[in-house]
């Protein structure tokens, strides 16, 4: 599933804010310096799709607050679930 992303850095905690549109809002704790936030936020990811660290991918966006994240090892259903439950 390819999930797109607009992050906020150097939150207080990790958390998904919501939903505009299609793209999912993310807070990430960590500071947006030398990559630090993309591996934040993939590890954040992939607790929350309750999959392994290595089944996320970052696709786009390794520079920008807008990336493309693919996300395997569960069904489509199962990822489709978990992101209704986001208001």
């Amino acid at each position: 599933m390819i999930v797109k992303v607009r992050v906020i850095p150097n939150s207080k905690r990790n958390e998904v804010v919501g939903r505009v549109g299609s793209i999912l809002r993310v807070k990430i704790s960590v500071p947006a310096v030398d990559g630090k936030a993309n591996e934040e936020l993939c590890d954040f990811l992939s607790d929350f799709f309750d999959v392994k660290r290595s089944m996320v991918f970052l696709r786009r966006g390794e520079r920008g607050r807008e990336k493309t994240i693919e996300i395997t090892g569960r069904s489509e259903e199962e990822l489709d679930e978990t992101l209704d439950t986001i208001p």
